[in-house]
């Protein structure tokens, strides 16, 4: 008990007396301010690709750090402050691409997805795995990313805005190997086909498997720059993968991986936009 009086002494001196607050109030309301945006875009960042245990931890890190500082010196705000942004560069060491993302996100556009209800979702995954796997069984090759509204302009714009109700005749159209919009990507934004034919950024690593041509590419490469997921049809061998967050989390998917990876955008990602 002891320890936690003179922690709460310590406390109550810097902010009353002469050497503490009262005379130095403007560098300690900036340093206050500073550390709050740090510790926002910190946990932002964090609770985005759900780093609950990194953020507890770091959580420990800055109560630890700071309860130690008041125990040994003078509560110094401006260590504190270092750790902050010692923890700022290691989360940004760490998550240098989700960064990348969220400003990404900044700028894109928002609102096209249309409201939905459980039995329209249910329709529209039945409809989708049956196109895939149609696709799958004629060595089809195609690419379709789930969007929550979140991919930059320059992916729409890239392509052509079709809008239409998600149906398997729909899909197995757009990918139909002399159709014109097949080689391009097509975008699902909630209950519509947004738009079709898209270009997405190639990802750049050159560890990538030979079987994985330009479709596995553009998926990885636009999982990166924004949070969504990808399914790619290879048209070499009619394999199934599902790409997110730059990486092939399933390979061989089925009907069951398919239906998972749909439930999980739209009643994870869509609804936080589109109660039901």
């Amino acid at each position: 008990m002891a320890v936690f009086k003179d922690f709460g002494d310590r406390l109550v001196s810097f902010f009353t007396k002469s050497e503490g607050i009262q005379t130095t109030y403007i560098p300690c309301i900036l340093e206050f301010l500073l550390l709050a945006v740090l510790f926002y875009f910190v946990f932002k960042v964090l609770t985005t690709n759900k780093c609950t245990k990194f953020i507890a931890a770091v959580a420990v890190v800055v109560v630890v750090c700071g309860f130690t500082l008041s125990l040994t010196s003078q509560f110094d705000s401006q260590l504190i402050l270092l750790i902050v942004l010692i923890i700022a560069l290691l989360v940004f060491t760490m998550f240098h691409t989700e960064i990348k993302r969220s400003i990404l996100d900044a700028g894109v556009k928002k609102g096209n997805a249309e409201k939905f209800n459980v039995t329209g979702v249910e329709l529209i995954i039945e409809e989708a795995v049956k196109a895939i796997q149609n696709m799958s069984k004629k060595d089809i090759g195609a690419l379709i990313v789930l969007s929550n509204d979140n991919l930059p302009e320059g992916i729409i714009e890239s392509g052509t805005v079709v809008n239409a109700e998600i149906t398997s005749q729909m899909i197995e159209a757009v990918f139909y190997p002399k159709a014109p919009l097949h080689d391009g990507a097509m975008i699902i934004e909630g209950n519509k086909i947004y738009a079709a034919g898209c270009f997405l950024p190639l990802t750049q690593s050159d560890n990538l498997p030979k079987e994985m041509g330009s479709r596995h590419r553009a998926a990885l490469g636009v999982t990166t720059v924004a949070n969504v997921t990808a399914i790619v049809v290879s048209e070499e061998t009619g394999i199934i993968s599902i790409v997110r967050n730059g990486m092939v989390v399933k390979k061989y998917a089925d009907a069951a991986d398919l239906k998972n990876a749909l439930s999980d955008y739209y009643w994870s990602d869509l609804t936080a936009e589109n109660k039901i």
